[in-house]
């Protein structure tokens, strides 16, 4: 027993306490004695002097360029050999993407090779992240490829016999595919231009508005219309391609409507080359830890593919789809086609958003991962800078490649020199052997793409999980899948963005509430409903609202209070009234007249007769003297919330029901100076900095009253 008494008490001296003893403060004591604002002493020629200051400007020079951070102290032998081994894996699974996701935003495919290097070679520059791939995405092409497709359909290039004959109309293929690649250029200006503003605006922060469940959905739908896209080229059928609202529908009733004229030759291919890459892509995963590095199974596609179509004239012999000529050399810089902007606002747009946040997401992980940061704003200055420049040299807009920077951070890369050293090897595939891939089958490019997007379908197991935990957040999941699938890639980050702006003003209008209890002996606070321990005091309500308090929920907040604290201003008020109508219908009656006086208090009345004393009580018409308004959850306040409150303050006071309000944060306050909340009856005495200070003044208010009544009446 000495023992077991031994131990709690050592127990208890080990655990921490927490004891304090001061006056009940309330709004009006802290501001005339506990707090005093700092005032700002330095001046204006102080201040801009500070921001003009040297280090202020090499500060910015570094941030702009982050490559002046990390380059001059760059530890050669440690890093080099790993960022050499990560540059040339990575340029190995470029090349074939940067011609692959060309056909996805409906261009040449040599246009993909330009945007695997211009881009990558500026992000080294401008980029902050050590690790992710920028350069052509399924995604963002698909997206891209859509609005050129809209803006330059194959209709607007049909050309028919000039003799009227019966000959069939002919598609000018070349006229087309320069229509589309100015569109598609002048689409990546214009978001070139957005990111960057955006990012000089400091609005990196932008991203948070496409939540996980958003971006998940949406990129789920966008890798169906991409499978559905590259059905055609897998068949080897010829048939539209569609752009816009039910797009994908169309597409896949076209493939059907013409599958009786598949290439079999073409589909044999195909097969093959997804089947080869989806067991490599398998161990590759399985012996990820063993292998050096990933077995790089697209540019072995692409080496046999092209040399089995030289070899076998699959072209020539059996009408196999390939991707042509490919000229050699870069392309001087040219302007952009700038009268083709006003039709491109709203789709540069989306283009801008989804790029940047499928760029910071992934950047963010391999920072966390690697314990270094990234500057959201200063990634959306480079996206910005990638796609602006580059725009300049028939590029089209970029993002970085989960697959690609998986590759370069799973091989050993440690910089972005390895992501210049990568983009250097699509940069001699340009200028020098280009022609070597202008065999190369459709048919594969397309087995490439449909293999790489097999991991976004592994999204769909977000759907149970989400169903287990949150119901809001699985719905988001779903319109923006759906939305995206019908009404395309643009409208449907639209819906979902709106859809998703819904879900936060639905929370805000329909948070928890709850009466609050104190805990015995704590000095803790919490819902009565949820836990037995919690007892409430009596003649007080403490009303607790989780959310802040604005013009779209300022009613319900007022519905809330009223329902859950049980006391109805207005029933009251009906009450009293027929409460006095019967007192003085029975005073009426009194055998003999009486000169009355009357004195009002806080809550019952007393009448005084000149013959003799007698206390007559009106019964009391709540038992609740005072409600606590737990502002703990509130970060602001507006106008029409404020006057909401300053209303059923009032209401309630005319009742004789005190309100007060307790755990108001200080911005909070300062936002109620501002919108003059304390004037009139309302003072910043009824304002408490905690739930406690305010449940004692309640009971010591109501306890002086309480001893009034109790006074004998001679």
């Amino acid at each position: 027993m000495e023992q077991d008494a031994a131990a709690a008490l050592e127990d208890a001296d080990s655990q921490l306490m927490y004891r304090i003893e001061r006056p009940v403060y309330d709004e009006a004591l802290i501001r005339s004695q506990l707090l005093k604002r700092k005032e700002n002493s330095t001046t204006l020629g102080q201040r801009l002097a500070h921001q003009c200051s040297s280090k202020k400007a090499k500060a910015a020079a570094l941030s702009f360029l982050p490559i002046l951070t990390w380059l001059p102290s760059y530890p050669v032998k440690q890093y080099l050999f790993s960022d050499v081994v990560s540059g040339l894996s990575t340029g190995v699974v470029q090349l074939p993407q940067g011609l692959a996701y060309a056909m996805l935003a409906a261009v040449p495919p040599v246009y993909g090779l330009y945007s695997s290097f211009y881009p990558v070679l500026l992000y080294t520059f401008f980029g902050t992240s050590r690790h992710i791939s920028v350069g052509t995405f399924a995604v963002i092409s698909l997206m891209i490829g859509s609005v050129a497709v809209r803006e330059a359909p194959d209709s607007m290039f049909t050309i028919l016999p000039a003799n009227g004959s019966n000959m069939s109309a002919v598609l000018d293929v070349e006229a087309r595919d320069a229509r589309r690649v100015q569109v598609a250029v002048v689409l990546t200006t214009l978001v070139g231009i957005i990111q960057f503003v955006l990012g000089l605006l400091r609005f990196g922060f932008v991203a948070i508005y496409l939540t996980e469940p958003l971006v998940r959905g949406f990129t789920t739908a966008a890798s169906v219309h991409v499978v559905i896209s590259q059905l055609k080229y897998l068949l080897g059928v010829k048939t539209q391609r569609f752009s816009g609202p039910l797009s994908a529908i169309y597409s896949v009733k076209a493939v059907l409507y013409d599958i009786t004229n598949t290439n079999v030759s073409t589909l044999i291919l195909g097969l093959v080359c997804f089947v080869f890459l989806f067991v490599i892509k398998d161990l590759n995963e399985r012996f990820k830890k063993k292998l050096p590095i990933p077995i790089p199974g697209e540019i072995i596609v692409v080496i046999v593919s092209t040399s089995v179509s030289y070899g076998m004239s699959l072209a020539d012999d059996y009408h196999v789809d390939v991707v042509g000529k490919i000229p050699t050399g870069l392309l001087p810089p040219t302007a952009p086609e700038f009268s083709l902007l006003p039709s491109l606002v709203t789709d540069s747009f989306a283009v801008a958003i989804v790029g940047f946040s499928m760029g910071i997401s992934l950047a963010k992980t391999f920072a966390l991962k690697h314990s270094y940061s990234v500057d959201g704003n200063q990634e959306l200055i480079a996206l910005g800078l990638c796609n602006f420049i580059s725009s300049f040299f028939q590029t089209f807009a970029i993002t970085c490649s989960m697959s690609r920077s998986l590759v370069q951070e799973s091989t050993g890369g440690k910089t972005q020199i390895a992501g210049l050293l990568g983009s250097l090897m699509v940069l001699l595939v340009v200028v020098a052997i280009g022609f070597v891939f202008q065999p190369l089958p459709q048919t594969a490019l397309a087995a490439i793409i449909m293999v790489n997007l097999l991991g976004m379908f592994k999204q769909f197991r977000d759907i149970p999980t989400l169903w287990r935990n949150s119901k809001i957040e699985l719905a988001i999941w779903l319109v923006a899948f759906v939305a995206s699938v019908l009404l395309g890639l643009d409208y449907g980050l639209l819906a979902a963005i709106a859809f998703a702006i819904l879900t936060v003003i639905y929370r805000t209008q329909s948070p928890e509430s709850a009466i609050l209890g104190h805990v015995p002996g704590t000095g803790l606070y919490c819902d009565v409903d949820e836990y037995e321990e919690a007892a409430e005091y009596e003649g007080i309500k403490i009303f607790h609202y989780n959310s802040s308090i604005y013009f779209a929920n300022s009613d319900l907040y007022v519905n809330a209070l009223k329902e859950k604290t049980g006391v109805n201003p207005e029933h009251l008020q009906a009450a009293r009234k027929a409460q006095k109508k019967r007192k003085e219908k029975a005073n009426c009656n009194h055998s003999f007249p009486l000169k009355m006086m009357c004195a009002k208090v806080s809550s019952p009345l007393i009448f005084f007769s000149p013959w003799f004393l007698e206390a007559v009580f009106l019964e009391p018409l709540s038992t609740v003297h005072s409600i606590i308004l737990d502002w703990t959850p509130a970060c602001y306040i507006d106008s029409v919330g404020a006057k909401a409150i300053k209303q059923v303050i009032k209401e309630y006071a005319a009742v004789d029901v005190r309100v007060v309000i307790a755990g108001c944060s200080r911005s909070l306050l300062s936002e109620l100076d501002t919108l003059q909340f304390f004037t009139g009856v309302m003072t910043p005495e009824m304002v408490f900095p905690t739930i406690h200070d305010a449940v004692l003044r309640c009971q010591h208010s109501n306890g002086s009253l309480s001893a009034f009544f109790h006074t004998t009446v001679l």
